[in-house]
């Protein structure tokens, strides 16, 4: 039973984890489609802030053993990578 309960924490604690990351990568497209640019220090200083929030959660909830440190690291390379591309598109429209 305690297994069942911890398993279906860790879960939970994941899930969080990716809903949290998920509206760290709303907020950037929404930023960069309808506010600033993306070398605007605002937006950089949003998105450091973020960032470092999320990850710091990562750390608490490897801390608590709720997840493994893998799967924090690899939830973070997965926001990393979308943000880029995100980024990366935005810039090729403001080229055109």
């Amino acid at each position: 039973m305690a297994t069942e309960t911890l398993s279906g924490q860790s879960e939970k604690a994941y899930a969080l984890l990716k809903e949290d990351a998920q509206k760290i990568l709303n907020l950037i497209e929404v930023q960069m489609t309808n506010l600033t640019m993306p070398q605007c220090p605002l937006y950089e200083e949003v998105l450091d802030t973020q960032m470092f929030g999320l990850s710091r959660e990562i750390d608490f909830a490897i801390r608590l053993n709720l997840i493994r440190e893998e799967e924090g690291k690899q939830l973070l390379g997965q926001l990393e990578q979308q943000l880029s591309a995100l980024h990366e598109a935005c810039m090729r429209e403001e080229g055109k």
